[in-house]
């Protein structure tokens, strides 16, 4: 096993938490699936179940589902939250196997003889019917008795591997609302275990897909239980612009009590994974260069069917053509402000102005969902969204409709700032924000906001006790500050001990015009090279030195780290504002760019760049006059 020396700091921790406690820097998954999955399961992952996302998770070698060759992962997680679908948890399994428990059911024993028929896509596509609200819910499948049996197996595995202070295996799973095809998915995390998680059976989209019932439900458990729980949305980009809405779902203005109860319980944002980049799109942020990362935009209402089975006699049952008009829909992809995490912090500013409470201060990580239960976000190491995508000659299939393999992202991570490696410490790191996403890289980055810092801060040798002592991390919030003086932000970032070079780092501030309405700025705060802007503003590209030939690259170029105290130019201390830290990376190969090499092709027929910046995303620090 590979072992990396991570370059984090250990500072003292003097805001937030309680005796002055050491915070480290950890990584890890928040959203994986294994064969427990329904989708995971009829996509081929037959074998690898919760033990084996734990496995591969800690870095041991482990079988894959679909290939059968042994894989493991480059450098092993720190946390890991296995997060199957609640939605018919561990049901498929069972059909296939023709387990009694389902057997007995009358749907079960349906979908069992159309398994035996070789009908396996068309038990599929009744289920994701049934989540998607096409088709009526079958009760007798959605039952306490096969839900907590599935729920205490998933716990069991993760008490067997949680190792405190060396690995975090978290108990959670995925409420997978998906209505009208459009994606409000969220994974939710406990902070407890077993004897917490056996009082209740997980809620789901099939108990109700309206996120405030979910989280009336984290309340009333979190009291019954003595547990906590966080939701974490994720594939905002897919949404149709449902995840980060001015309305209800009931159709009334979010006010106040809408935006407490929601920061209660989501406090950060899965920014980036296997289905792209969540961060803006370069149809709202025109004038962000980099704007166009991982940009995907196929909605999930079909996600794992054979399109033309869709509209066929019989393959859905009856379909009405008002039904059938929806699913047609979602083939047109129009992105929306509500899609995007950009633009709901700008909204989250607008709101708090009209309502005096912000429903999206929300801080950032990553993760993969991958359906594997590989948690691979290395380009040199994907294993694919699903198991029977993971092989060159496969990704170039439409496996999901529509979406090939390649079309999908090796991302991302989870960096989290805790005082130990615990359920307890990496909880309640996420809880507060001090957390941060990336596409892949294990980039170290730190971000602090406060009056007072001085260019010399960004020389110190331990940075973070400079930013604790000074000012706020990532996650946090400055107020009024002295008469006349802009807010400074001390920032640095280190690359991945194994990855590439760093091209820049830049400041993206959302704040309210004088006219109360949303814009944004990019700031190139540091760079990598000695470069320097030009007349027009913009910065001569770091270059690339990626061989498309053999997928290799050399760090000749950008820098093994870049720090910077940065005070904004055009602050308004009567206009609130948030600042978030984009760091990029050189130029380096994209995963199928390591795929078209295998199978003697031009890089160009996979449809994706052979080439990608991967970067790290902060969680914003705000501020309210």
């Amino acid at each position: 096993m590979k072992e990396r020396l991570i370059t984090g700091l250990t500072v003292v921790l003097l805001a937030g938490v309680a005796g002055a406690q050491e915070t480290n820097l950890y990584w890890g998954d928040t959203h994986l699936h294994s064969s427990y999955s329904p989708d995971a399961y009829l996509m081929q992952n037959r074998s690898a179940d919760p033990d084996t996302a734990y496995r591969y998770a800690k870095g041991y070698p482990v079988i894959h589902p679909y290939h059968r060759a042994r894989i493991q992962i480059e450098t092993p997680l720190d946390f890991l939250v296995l997060s199957d679908h609640g939605e018919f948890m561990g049901v498929v399994p069972m059909i296939l196997q023709g387990d009694p428990r389902v057997a007995s059911t009358e749907t079960g024993g349906r979908y069992v003889q159309m398994a035996a028929e070789g009908r396996e896509i068309e038990v599929f596509g009744e289920l994701i019917a049934q989540i998607n609200g096409v088709i009526p819910v079958s009760q007798d499948l959605n039952s306490p008795e096969i839900s907590s049996s599935v729920w205490s197996e998933i716990m069991d595995a993760a008490d067997r591997h949680y190792e405190p202070g060396k690995f975090t295996a978290f108990m959670g799973w995925e409420w997978s609302s998906t209505p009208q095809g459009q994606n409000l998915h969220r994974v939710v995390v406990m902070k407890g275990d077993k004897s917490n998680g056996e009082q209740f059976i997980p809620y789901t989209s099939l108990d109700s897909n309206r996120p405030e019932d979910l989280w009336t439900w984290l309340k009333a458990t979190a009291e019954k239980t003595g547990a906590d729980f966080l939701a974490i949305p994720h594939n905002s980009n897919i949404s149709g612009g449902l995840m980060f809405p001015l309305v209800d779902s009931d159709g009334n203005a979010v006010d106040a009590e809408y935006a407490k109860l929601r920061m209660r319980w989501e406090p950060v944002v899965e920014m980036t994974q296997i289905k792209g980049d969540s961060e803006t799109h370069p149809r709202l942020s025109p004038n962000d260069e980099f704007a166009d990362y991982e940009t995907y935009e196929h909605l999930i209402a079909v996600e794992g069917i054979e399109a033309p089975s869709m509209f066929s006699d019989g393959f859905l049952g009856s379909l009405s053509d008002a039904d059938r008009a929806l699913i047609e829909a979602q083939e047109e992809r129009i992105v929306q402000n509500g899609d995007y995490a950009r633009t709901a912090l700008m909204r989250g500013l607008v709101l708090e102005d009209r309502v005096g409470e912000n429903p999206y201060k929300f801080g950032m990580i990553g993760s993969t969902d991958s359906h594997t239960a590989m948690a691979s976000a290395e380009e040199n190491n994907f294993h694919g969204k699903m198991a029977i995508d993971s092989t060159p000659e496969t990704k170039a299939e439409d496996i999901i409709p529509g979406t090939p393999g390649w079309d999908m992202g090796a991302a991302g991570l989870a960096a989290v700032w805790a005082t130990e490696n615990t359920r307890e410490g990496i909880f309640d790191a996420m809880q507060r924000k001090e957390a941060y996403a990336t596409t892949g890289p294990r980039i170290e980055l730190r971000f602090f906001g406060g009056w007072d810092f001085r260019n010399r801060d960004a020389r110190a040798r331990d940075i973070a006790s400079v930013g604790y002592d000074k000012g706020v991390p990532m996650g946090g919030d400055l107020t009024a500050g002295p008469d006349g003086k802009a807010p400074s932000f001390l920032i640095r970032a280190v690359k991945d001990p194994v990855g590439g070079n760093l091209d820049r780092v830049q400041v993206i501030k959302g704040f309210l015009d004088d006219d109360g309405m949303p814009q944004e700025k990019v700031y190139d705060v540091a760079l990598s090279d000695n470069r320097k802007a030009g007349p027009d503003g913009k910065v001569p590209p770091v270059g690339n030195t990626v061989d498309v030939g053999t997928g290799n690259y050399i760090n000749r170029i950008g820098d093994a780290d870049l720090a910077v105290v940065w005070t904004d130019p055009d602050f308004d201390a009567g206009k609130r504002a948030f600042y978030y830290v984009r760091v990029l990376q050189i130029p380096t190969p994209r995963h199928t760019l390591f795929d078209a090499i295998a199978l003697g092709i031009p890089a160009e027929e996979t449809g994706q760049p052979a080439t990608i910046q991967e970067r790290a995303y902060s969680s914003p620090i705000w501020y309210t006059p």
